[in-house]
């Protein structure tokens, strides 16, 4: 991990206001724009009163989740803002009002969304090179939409490797590249000021959106032209016809004349007058760029002749950012639609090396890159899912308690302390990436083996393989359990879901080294998702993996949807598996909980699966390896709890990690 690029926090804003301890906020571009709260913590020791869990204490040395960002492209990609014009992706900012897409029916539109996290990370990057010309660079675990759905830059056809990625022919979704904006040199706005003139005769400013007139007084200020004596000398003086302007007086000109005579309604751009001059100037500069428009004239406004630019969306988007109109409203394409029409087949794909990335968070999960959409991260939100942890409103604020091995050793040296069984990982992650920098297990772990405390943890971190001695020799003075949670083996699946989590290898991976250092080791298989990971040929094919690993038992628990949750993933479905929104509708209703004829069907598909694999459950029915929260069955599976720890049924409202 690089953690040489991190500092110390000064802006007041980053720091949470009364957070008892703080000894300092550090960020870091390796961990997607997580500030992490250092603080000396007087407790790390936490009861659990009147649970129904198989512990009665936790500890949690972090409070949060630090998880990787995936998704992540070049800081010079121009970004499709909410006002129509562009900005490089590292200059954005949470907050920012820009473009993503929402799917409404059978098409997919854009919408106005809002940047909810920015951030920064070092990563192998790709060239993404389209046969129009289009270029982007990105990572290779960064997702396109092509005209067949989502796909990666790179992977592979077989193996751990395989998931939809680009490949030649395939054709991105979107207008192609943008163009550069316009600078603002005297010509320029010399020739705005000039497509502003209502008359060749008579100069009067148009009373419009205030948005021109605001230019249009810049511009004037800006050249000394004041109101009064000489005013319209002044501004004829500016604003006069030049022979042979050039390109930005040109560029001015057309915004000027958007500006006041223009229209874009519908994805059809217009400019009406009736003066024969002003007409004649709009179709020369339109050629000088090389747009393609046609002329027209209204029958409902005599001698009103309309200039229509051809081309759509693409070249409206190319009008705008050519020549930079003032009016913001006039270059809304909310709603409009997205076509496949441009030539966006992606010709080359090569690698660049490693290179500094940035990415966003956004509402819709999706923003406009140079004129292809984007996916981006949403980890933050997928993971409050994934983990169930919606008790922690810390997604970009972690709370590190940097002392807890010490505080840990001293609060289990009481007199009042019984040995009791106390459990990690429950309510967040102990072996999350920051562990890797903080490494504050060792310490929790030797408090509590000193202390001749069982405990238990749970994680899908596969940092806990670091610690595989310590535990070990743990276990030969006290009991102790780990669990670990997979929930699917379909990699593109996990990409979508839990970006930049461990895969599903590395995890069966770290349930064959927790086997081979002589622990137990129990799997739960959560959340299973239905219509998606809950077939017999998936399950069967998980379950021998995992047996094959050496895992000590099972679990099986179905998808859970708590408030917060289940707003975030009925709009994953929506915009990932939209023909199975109706199912899970049927499946859920309002509440949170499947219903319960599904759980039966898929016990009798689990059940005799875990007996096939020899994962059946010691002095138990087979039956309790499949639940939901408020079922009698539904268990711990075996390897997770501490030896002499009685099994009890899976809590997932307390149990927030999985």
């Amino acid at each position: 991990m690089r953690w040489d690029g991190q500092k110390l926090e000064a802006e007041p804003q980053q720091a949470l206001p009364g957070l008892p301890g703080l000894v300092r906020s550090v960020r870091t571009p390796e961990f997607a724009d997580v500030v992490f709260h250092e603080v000396r913590a007087k407790s790390v020791l936490n009861g659990v009163p009147g649970s129904s869990l198989p512990f009665s204490w936790t500890v949690n040395p972090y409070r949060g989740c630090s998880h990787a960002c995936t998704y992540c492209m070049d800081g010079d990609t121009p970004i499709l803002m909410g006002n129509g014009r562009t900005k490089p992706l590292s200059e954005l900012r949470a907050g920012d009002e820009i473009y993503g897409t929402e799917l409404v029916g059978n098409y997919r539109r854009y919408k106005l969304t809002t940047v909810l996290a920015h951030w920064e990370t070092r990563k192998l990057a790709y060239r993404l090179t389209l046969e129009d010309g289009t270029s982007v660079v990105a990572s290779g675990d960064h997702r396109f939409l092509t005209d067949r759905g989502w796909k990666h830059v790179t992977g592979e056809t077989a193996g751990t490797g395989r998931r939809p990625h680009l490949t030649t022919g395939n054709k991105l979704m979107g207008t192609g590249a943008f163009v550069e904006q316009p600078d603002v040199t005297d010509d320029y706005r010399r020739g705005y000021l000039r497509g502003m003139v209502d008359d060749e005769n008579e100069f009067r400013i148009p009373l419009a959106d205030i948005e021109a007139m605001d230019r249009t007084q810049e511009y004037l200020d800006y050249f000394g032209v004041r109101e009064g004596r000489g005013f319209l000398h002044q501004v004829r003086e500016l604003a006069h016809w030049q022979i042979a302007p050039n390109p930005d007086w040109l560029k001015g000109f057309l915004a000027g004349a958007f500006d006041y005579l223009g229209t874009c309604s519908r994805s059809i751009l217009r400019m009406s007058t009736r003066n024969a001059v002003v007409l004649e100037a709009i179709c020369l500069a339109l050629k000088h760029f090389h747009f393609d428009f046609a002329i027209e004239e209204l029958k409902r406004r005599r001698g009103v002749r309309v200039v229509r630019l051809r081309g759509g969306l693409r070249e409206n988007l190319r009008f705008f950012h050519t020549v930079d109109p003032a009016i913001t409203r006039k270059r809304d394409i909310d709603g409009v639609a997205i076509k496949s029409q441009q030539p966006l087949g992606v010709v080359s794909v090569e690698p660049l090396g490693e290179m500094t990335l940035y990415d966003i968070t956004t509402g819709t999960s999706d923003f406009i890159a140079n004129g292809v959409v984007s996916h981006n991260c949403f980890a933050r939100k997928t993971h409050s899912y994934l983990d169930l942890d919606t008790g922690h409103d810390f997604d970009t604020q972690l709370i590190v308690k940097v002392n807890a091995g010490e505080v840990l050793s001293r609060q289990l040296r009481s007199a009042k302390w019984k040995q009791e069984h106390v459990a990690l990982g429950t309510n967040t992650d102990p072996y999350q990436r920051a562990e890797g920098r903080y490494a504050l297990m060792p310490g929790i772990i030797e408090a509590l083996t000193a202390s001749r405390t069982p405990f238990s943890i749970l994680t899908k971190g596969t940092v806990l393989a670091r610690d595989l001695p310590l535990l070990a020799a743990a276990a030969e003075v006290v009991p102790v359990g780990i669990g670990i949670s997979l929930a699917l083996m379909d990699r593109d699946l996990h990409k979508s879901l839990e970006p930049g989590t461990p895969t599903p290898a590395a995890r069966l991976e770290l349930v064959r080294k927790v086997r081979e250092a002589g622990l137990p080791c129990g799997v739960f298989i959560a959340p299973v998702l239905p219509e998606l990971t809950d077939s017999v040929e998936q399950l069967d094919f998980l379950l021998e993996q995992i047996a094959e690993a050496g895992a000590t038992g099972v679990t099986v628990l179905p998808l859970h949807l708590r408030p917060g949750a289940r707003e975030w993933f009925a709009a994953w479905l929506k915009r990932e598996h939209p023909d199975l929104v109706e199912t899970y509708r049927y499946l859920y209703g309002n509440g949170s909980y499947v219903d319960k004829r599904y759980r039966e069907r898929l016990r009798a598909r689990v059940v005799p699966l875990i007996e096939k694999h020899g994962l059946a459950p010691r002095g138990r029915s087979t039956d309790a390896v499949t639940g939901v929260p408020g079922d009698d069955d539904g268990v711990w599976p075996d390897g997770s709890l501490p030896v002499g720890v009685p099994a009890q049924r899976v809590d997932q409202e307390q149990l927030t990690l999985l």
